[in-house]
């Protein structure tokens, strides 16, 4: 599960912040699941060419917690493309630049359905990559 190297296309990066954690003072999961599903987002639209939307979370493995000032750093690859779903592996990291070290904190599946101008299910283009 967890790699030596992020893998994808670096799709976000932001800080955690004081205001996202719990009362452990952790960040939240789901702050680090918001930030994993923009950043799938975006490939996802880019590789469908259209708007999309997150049908389904398939797998959500948190590792390590995410700390206030943490970089959190999200990477994307397509798994696979359907007729209309679109499936991203995605990482999240986070760098210490002092130590100028990355650690992974999480890894999910999010599936994107491609959508037509009314949002309905549109077939995604043959030549999408």
């Amino acid at each position: 599960m967890t790699t030596q190297q992020p893998e994808g296309e670096l799709v976000i990066r932001t800080m955690a912040m004081p205001k996202d954690t719990n009362g452990s003072g952790d960040i939240f999961g789901g702050w680090l699941i918001s930030q994993m599903d923009i950043g799938s987002a975006i490939l996802a639209m880019k590789t469908t060419k259209r708007r999309t939307a997150t049908v389904a979370i398939d797998k959500m493995v948190f590792v390590k917690p995410v700390q206030v000032g943490d970089v959190v750093c999200c990477y994307a690859k397509v798994q696979r493309i359907g007729n209309t779903s679109v499936t991203m592996q995605v990482q999240a990291w986070v760098r210490n630049f002092q130590s100028d070290n990355s650690v992974q904190v999480a890894e999910g599946l999010f599936t994107f359905v491609a959508l037509d101008a009314q949002g309905k299910p549109t077939p995604i283009p043959r030549d999408a990559s």
